[in-house]
């Protein structure tokens, strides 16, 4: 039974860090390219240690879905904010569901690795 306390304790006292983007609930609009939609979308690094974050869009069956930006894999130092663009077909944006960033933490043989998913549901 002491244990069983002694864990909660600890599990509760631990902190996760994360990173999060915004907005929550994105909505795409007419870019300047012919056929293809466009949302702009922040990301903001609260992890000291992971610096890339990889960027996916996904169906609501968790089916990748084709997309453009300026780099698939953004670096983001800790505590500073990013700003991308997600490009995608016209004929896919019924399709999408998700926007998801995934940190990429560099392998270290003596620290566990932690890697955090933060998606963003496109309405």
């Amino acid at each position: 039974m002491y244990r069983q306390v002694i864990f909660l304790f600890f599990a509760l006292a631990i902190s996760a860090q994360a990173h999060d983007m915004s907005p929550a609930y994105p909505k795409f609009r007419y870019s300047q390219i012919e056929g293809v939609s466009v949302t702009r979308m922040s990301l903001y690094n609260k992890r000291n240690d992971a610096s890339y974050y990889e960027i996916k869009v996904y169906t609501k069956n968790w089916d990748s879905v084709p997309f453009a930006s300026a780099a698939k894999i953004i670096e983001v130092k800790h505590t500073k904010r990013y700003g991308f663009d997600v490009y995608v077909r016209n004929s896919d944006l019924d399709s999408i569901t998700y926007i998801c960033t995934m940190s990429k933490v560099l392998k270290k043989t003596n620290v566990p690795l932690i890697s955090t998913k933060i998606c963003s549901k496109v309405k």
